[in-house]
């Protein structure tokens, strides 16, 4: 395909003035990308082929499900690689590096759904802020699980537990962006606004990227046409918090989630033309590639994002 021009020809009885006057009544519209979480089901193919669709900016490595309290952090992939054996997951380095030389950032998502995670105190979200630093991004350790590669940043799905520390966590990671490579921030809140477990970290301000889970809530999600409910949520989170995009993040199958899909036609009808007008839209959050990989949802709806 080739690159649009950036040059524009004018007829002859056109003023500039008159067309100036007819661009600031174009409709404004924000394109957006789309990230996708990899990592809990082994028949979703490499992380490599992943980044080779073409189809993501962002992947989030799902997941360390155990950190914080004293415990020994844990990174569960489920079939791709055992982190506990032998070089179990250093090979995902060269992965890595391939997406992130196509330009997809790589991020590490801590939490989850089943982990077994909490921060107990400031300094235990400092203790776990420079074991992040030093095993998975700029930092240096001999036991980095996902061998040399840094990934770019840390997504907080936080699901259970407690809320508090996270907020100091986010403070104490973006602090390590001053150290050299900036470490991204992103965070995939529930629906519901403000999030229980997060809502006092995305306080901050420091998150880049968050991803707002319009799945499994009823109360904030699309269901059957009826948008309000979705809108209304969406207008919540871009006016209630300080980020600089948010995504909608859905389930990529129906059976993705409990509730909450949206088939093709109606996200880009209906939903997307509402949200885009949005300074902080930041497109589409997919939960995950081996459900994607059933539907193809990412590719039906890359052009619309």
């Amino acid at each position: 395909m080739m690159a649009p021009s950036n040059k524009m020809s004018l007829p002859p009885d056109l003023p500039c003035s008159s067309l100036l006057a007819t661009l600031l009544v174009l409709p404004r519209s924000h394109a957006g990308s789309i990230a996708i979480y990899w990592g809990q089901n082994g028949g979703e193919g490499t992380l490599a082929e992943t980044c080779a669709t073409g189809n993501y900016a962002f992947v989030n490595l799902a997941f360390l499900c155990v950190f914080g309290n004293g415990q020994t952090p844990q990174l569960n992939l489920a079939g791709h690689c055992d982190p506990s054996a032998d070089n179990g997951c250093a090979g995902l380095s060269q992965d890595i590096k391939s997406c992130q030389a196509r330009g997809v950032k790589v991020i590490l998502s801590i939490g989850g759904g089943a982990g077994a995670y909490a921060l107990v105190s400031k300094d235990d979200a400092r203790q776990v802020a420079q074991y992040l630093w030093n095993n998975y991004l700029g930092g240096q350790s001999s036991q980095r699980p996902l061998g040399d590669a840094v990934l770019d940043g840390v997504d907080f799905d936080i699901e259970g537990g407690s809320p508090a520390h996270y907020d100091d966590l986010a403070r104490y990671l973006s602090a390590y962006s001053a150290k050299g490579k900036k470490v991204y921030l992103t965070a995939a809140p529930q629906c519901p606004y403000p999030d229980a477990w997060v809502g006092g970290a995305l306080d901050t301000g420091l998150f880049d990227y968050v991803w707002v889970q319009f799945y499994n809530n009823p109360p904030c999600q699309y269901a059957s046409g009826a948008v309000t409910n979705l809108d209304d949520a969406w207008k919540q989170w871009t006016s209630g918090i300080k980020a600089k995009n948010i995504f909608l993040g859905l389930p990529a199958a129906p059976d993705a989630a409990g509730s909450g899909f949206i088939p093709v036609g109606d996200l880009t009808s209906q939903v997307l033309p509402l949200l885009k007008g949005s300074d902080v839209y930041g497109g589409v959050m997919l939960w995950s590639k081996y459900y994607d990989d059933q539907t193809g949802y990412s590719s039906a709806i890359k052009h619309d994002v």
